[in-house]
């Protein structure tokens, strides 16, 4: 329903003072003051002060005022979609804390489906890692206890904790016939978001897992470091690899795509306020040299990792090499309140240089890759959690869906990534043949004639992409 100015200024008024009255007096009277008003918004108004009123009136414990409005709030944001969410003070620092690139806990990116937490990736190099465990994975049990219906929020806060405590956790996976029972010593997850090495004749390779404060100055680091390595300086090709990154820092993702981009419009946003409709450009300044580029994403790429494919696939720069991209491209925007505690709330959606919003439908890749399935590597495409699964995502503003028919899911391989050794020392043939996508881009940049094609292409055969 709209409302007018005055009568959202006098509902405004009644919220304040019903709020106020909870406060000052409880809520023993309050549902009588509402009563006295009118109208639907009112009525609901009303409905609330009323379950509070009984709740403390008739539960079989006393239970304060301050629990119950935290709860309410907990409860409201996240019937409006899977990332919007009330952050109590605690949580609102360790919010702050993530970006930085250290915290203790297990290195795990999670998130919700049907009341289960759902691993997304596990962060490289992290104890979660080290311990097996895997994208798609389901955490049933935390400590012996179910987390069915856990909130994300609190089993963040229960898996994190000092460097050395080890925690123990069960995980369920597909193919197993038992819950997986790990145990896992909590760390000081210092994460290194960047990590690169020469490969040979000119080509060179750059893994990004995630954006934090320094990203995009590490990468042009890194850059700098592999050219170093060439014999004339330059490099004839890169493979920038965002596989099973997470996402992080929005203005770190432009300024990483700024680095291959001249001019244009790298992303945008839009959302029903206006300081929520913005554009961010590319600059020729700092601009790399336009050598054949390769992105490697997959079901574990989301958020900014998105937002950089998108960006030069949309800008034909690059050619993108894996599966369809998670698919969160919404853009949170964190609140504080008065009491230090904080609103996480969906406020806009990103859209790519064409008007394509990323939400729900993530990024398609020009190559997908096939391979026949083995033993070692277990199909997981299809079991993996993307966005457009979560209850209550946020559809694409377009209507486009996913024919989730169109790939199936036999023989669609999550590749093991070779993220646990130091890449930067290990044999070059090592390296290449323990990552079979890797290797395949490498030949694929090698004729980079291909990527004239940009019709999407899907290569079945036994050892192809």
């Amino acid at each position: 329903m709209s409302f007018n100015l005055k009568a959202k200024f006098n509902l405004w008024m009644f919220v304040s003072f019903f709020l106020g009255a909870i406060l000052l007096f409880g809520t023993k009277n309050v549902s009588d003051v509402v009563a006295n008003e009118k109208g639907p918004d009112l009525d609901q108004l009303k409905l609330f002060a009323d379950v509070i009123s009984i709740v403390q009136r008739d539960y079989v414990e006393t239970v304060s005022t301050k629990k119950l409005v935290e709860g309410a709030v907990k409860g409201m944001l996240t019937t409006l979609d899977p990332h919007s969410a009330f952050l109590t003070s605690d949580y609102y620092k360790e919010l702050q804390v993530e970006t930085t690139g250290e915290f203790g806990g297990l290195g795990i990116e999670i998130t919700v489906k049907d009341g289960l937490l759902i691993v997304v990736a596990p962060i490289e190099g992290s104890p979660a890692e080290r311990s097996g465990i895997k994208p798609g994975d389901a955490i049933i049990k935390i400590e012996g206890k179910f987390t069915k219906n856990l909130s994300l929020l609190d089993a963040v806060r229960q898996m994190r904790g000092q460097k050395g405590e080890p925690i123990s956790i069960s995980v369920l996976r597909k193919g197993a016939a038992d819950l997986i029972d790990v145990t896992i010593i909590r760390d000081v997850i210092k994460v290194k978001s960047v990590k690169s090495r020469y490969l040979e004749n000119g080509f060179g390779y750059l893994r990004l897992s995630q954006f934090q404060e320094n990203s995009g100055n590490e990468v042009k680091l890194a850059l700098d470091k592999i050219k170093k390595k060439a014999s004339n300086g330059e490099l004839s090709g890169l493979i920038l690899d965002l596989r099973n990154n997470p996402g992080g820092l929005l203005t770190q993702a432009i300024q990483v795509s700024d680095l291959f981009l001249q001019e244009g419009v790298i992303v945008y946003t839009d959302g029903r306020v206006e300081d929520q409709k913005k554009k961010f450009f590319a600059h020729a300044r700092g601009t790399e040299v336009d050598y054949p580029l390769v992105v490697l994403v997959n079901e574990g790429s989301a958020s900014a990792s998105e937002i950089v494919a998108g960006a030069l696939k949309d800008h034909g720069r690059a050619l993108i090499i894996g599966s369809r991209t998670f698919g969160k491209g919404s853009v949170q925007t964190v609140l504080p309140l008065y009491s230090g505690a904080a609103l996480r709330l969906t406020t806009a959606l990103y859209y790519t240089k064409s008007g394509r919003s990323i939400q729900a439908t993530g990024i398609e890749p020009d190559i997908e890759v096939k391979e026949e399935e083995k033993k070692e590597l277990p199909a997981l495409d299809g079991e993996r959690v993307r966005e457009s699964d979560l209850p209550g995502a946020i559809e694409n503003p377009s209507g486009r869906k996913i024919d989730k028919n169109k790939n199936p899911k036999k023989g669609m391989v999550a590749t093991e990534l070779p993220v646990a050794k130091d890449i930067e020392t290990m044999d070059l043939t090592e390296f290449l043949t323990s990552d079979y996508v890797l290797k395949r881009a490498l030949e694929i940049l090698k004729t980079y004639n291909i990527f004239k094609n940009k019709e999407p292409v899907t290569l079945q055969s036994q050892g192809a992409i």
